[in-house]
C-alpha cells in the first residue's frame, strides 16, 4: 500500500498527489514512469514521475481525470492509499551538457518536463522552457518550472495569459531570429510534439519528445504501445518514452491512439453510474 501524503487541485480536472513510495524514490530518475493499480482488480496506469525527494523517500505525479480510473484516483483523499506501485519504468532522459536546452511542454505535459528541466540545468546548460496552455486556467506550475530555467515563455491559445497562440510560436521565432539551440525537449499532447519535430527539423535541431500517451502495459509485453521510429517497430514503454521526434512516425501514432476510444468511453460510463 502507497499513502498519499499530499494531494492538491492544479487546474480544472488536474491534480497533484505526492505519495510515499521510499523503493522508487530512490531510484528514479528525470523521465522515468510508475505504473499503479488502485485495487487488486484494478486497471494499470502508467504516470510520469513529475518530482521526487530521496531523503524523504516520496514521489509526485499530476494527472488529468480523463478515464474512469484516473477520476477514481481524483477522488481518493490525503491519507489514504493506493494498492500497487510499480517503478520506476522506462528508460531515463539522456541528460549531459550541450549547451542551450529549449524545453516545451504542453498542458499536463509541463509536469513530466519539470524534472527534466531541472536536470538540465543542473549539467550547466543554458535553459530556456515554454509551456503553454489553452487559457491562463490551464497554465501549471509556473513559478516551480520558470525557478530552473534561464528564461520562462508562457503561452495561451486564447492570448488570455503570456503570449497568445500555440507553444511552436515563441521557438518558430527564436529559430527564425537565428537564437543557438542546441536541443529541444518536447512534452504534452502528440499533435503538440508532432509540430515541435516537423519545425526544428528542417533546421537540423535534435529534438527528442516523449511517447508517455500511448503507454499500458508499461513492461514492453503487451505491444499496446507501439511506435514506428525510424521506419521500425519500437515500444514506448520499454525503448522509450523517449525518442527522436525527427524519426517518429507520427501520424501512424495518432491514429492507434483512438483504437480503443469506444472501450474507453463504455468504461468511463460504467464508473461514472456505479458511482
Amino acid at each position: 500500500m502507497y499513502k498519499i501524503l499530499v494531494k492538491r487541485d492544479l487546474i480544472p480536472s488536474v491534480k497533484f498527489i505526492a505519495v510515499e513510495a521510499k523503493d522508487i524514490a530512490a531510484k528514479v530518475q528525470p523521465g522515468q514512469f510508475v505504473i499503479l493499480r488502485l485495487t487488486e482488480k484494478g486497471e494499470r496506469i502508467p504516470l510520469t514521475v513529475a518530482d521526487f525527494n530521496r531523503q524523504l523517500g516520496i514521489i509526485s505525479i499530476i494527472f488529468q481525470e480523463i478515464g474512469r480510473t484516473t477520476k477514481e484516483l481524483g477522488l481518493l483523499k490525503e491519507g489514504e492509499t493506493i494498492t500497487n506501485i510499480v517503478g520506476p519504468l522506462g528508460q531515463p532522459t539522456h541528460i549531459e551538457k550541450v549547451g542551450t536546452v529549449v524545453c516545451v511542454g504542453g498542458g499536463v505535459g509541463t509536469a513530466a518536463l519539470y524534472p527534466i528541466t531541472r536536470a538540465f540545468k543542473e549539467a550547466g546548460n543554458r535553459v530556456i522552457t515554454i509551456i503553454g496552455g489553452r487559457s491562463r486556467d490551464y497554465i501549471i506550475w509556473e513559478k516551480e518550472i520558470g525557478a530552473l530555467s534561464d528564461t520562462l515563455i508562457v503561452t495561451t491559445d486564447d492570448g488570455s495569459y503570456g503570449i497568445k497562440g500555440l507553444v511552436t510560436k515563441p521557438l518558430e521565432e527564436m529559430i527564425r531570429d537565428s537564437e543557438q539551440i542546441d536541443q529541444v525537449i518536447a512534452i504534452g499532447p502528440v499533435i503538440m510534439m508532432k509540430a515541435v519535430s516537423h519545425l526544428t527539423k528542417s533546421c537540423g535541431i535534435k529534438t527528442m519528445v516523449s511517447l508517455n500517451p500511448i503507454m499500458l502495459d508499461g513492461t514492453g509485453m503487451c505491444g499496446v504501445c507501439r511506435v514506428e521510429v525510424n521506419n521500425e517497430t519500437k515500444f514506448a514503454c520499454f525503448h522509450g518514452p523517449d525518442f527522436d521526434g525527427h524519426l517518429v512516425n507520427f501520424d501512424l501514432l495518432m491514429h492507434r491512439l483512438k483504437t480503443y476510444q469506444t472501450e474507453e468511453k463504455i468504461s468511463l460510463e460504467k464508473g461514472e453510474h456505479c458511482r
